[in-house]
């Protein structure tokens, strides 16, 4: 599997799955992620929330904390989607991402309930990243 290219529409659908697992009773707002390793393993994660609203965890987070924890550390691109429009990773979504990705390679994939999608570099959402 290593040679083949995962899609973006095939991540996409991996993170429409993810999005049904969502845990949602406040907001209502259902989000799905999925992220590619460098090696073609694909992570799915959805936001989990929390009464206490600072214990929530968005999708992203939850997709990189999936691979993390499996003893992943690199990775080639990312897609959300929630239900309506396009989505994208909030500011703390990105810095994590960008703890994990070369900035200006790494893709992220926002995608609307019509099957569209906006591609972007890291380096375009969160230009002044963060690094030490």
């Amino acid at each position: 599997m290593e040679n083949y290219e995962i899609s973006d529409e095939e991540l996409i659908k991996h993170a429409m799955n993810a999005r049904e697992k969502a845990y949602s009773p406040y907001s209502k707002f259902s989000v799905g992620a999925a992220i590619l390793t460098e090696d073609n393993q694909i992570f799915e994660g959805c936001n989990i929330e929390n009464a206490t609203f600072g214990a929530t965890i968005c999708a992203e987070r939850t997709a990189v904390s999936k691979a993390v924890s499996e003893g992943y550390r690199s990775f080639k691109k990312i897609a959300v989607i929630a239900k309506g429009d396009y989505c994208y990773p909030c500011g703390i979504c990105r810095q994590v991402l960008a703890e994990f990705c070369d900035v200006d390679k790494f893709e992220v994939i926002c995608a609307n309930e019509k099957g569209e999608y906006r591609k972007h570099k890291l380096l375009e959402l969160i230009p002044y990243t963060f690094k030490l």
